[in-house]
């Protein structure tokens, strides 16, 4: 099995809500510092808004992003002490996302996709197209061809 780093999953799925901490914290910092007119309330409130935001992005990535383990004969979704295992057969198409070096999963009988990362960077490959040329892509394009997965 083939998992890509968790340093990268962590990082994406919580950057946004560690920026919205940032952005709350400095609008705070310049409310209480600060004389209270317009001009600082008006720079407090962007901070706020920013902040507000950067919330509402992380909540609808949270669920979407997933840690996920490729094997030879099957996908694991990790989720904690729960892992949810699904068969190559069961996969209906499964793609690179461009420029965001993501894998979008789509599983049959399941609503909505699924995004993990690779085991390594994926490589551009002529302008909008890339290539995963590590352990997972081989994998990944091994179990495509065979099953005639999109």
């Amino acid at each position: 099995m083939v998992e890509a780093s968790p340093v990268k999953f962590y990082l994406a799925k919580y950057f946004f809500m560690a920026l919205a901490l940032i952005q709350w914290i400095v609008g705070g910092i310049i409310v209480i510092n600060y004389e209270f007119n317009a001009k600082s309330f008006f720079v407090s409130l962007i901070f706020f808004t920013i902040g507000l935001i950067s919330l509402f992005i992380f909540s609808f990535i949270t669920d979407r992003i997933r840690r996920v383990a490729v094997g030879k004969n099957k996908i694991v979704i990790l989720e904690g002490h729960r892992n949810v295992r699904f068969e190559w057969p069961e996969v209906k198409s499964l793609k690179i996302v461009p420029y965001l070096n993501l894998y979008k999963l789509k599983v049959k009988g399941k609503k909505g996709s699924i995004y993990f990362f690779p085991s390594q960077n994926i490589d551009p490959a002529f302008g909008l197209l890339s290539k995963d040329t590590s352990k997972m892509g081989e994998i990944v394009e091994k179990r495509k061809k065979e099953f005639g997965i999109k």
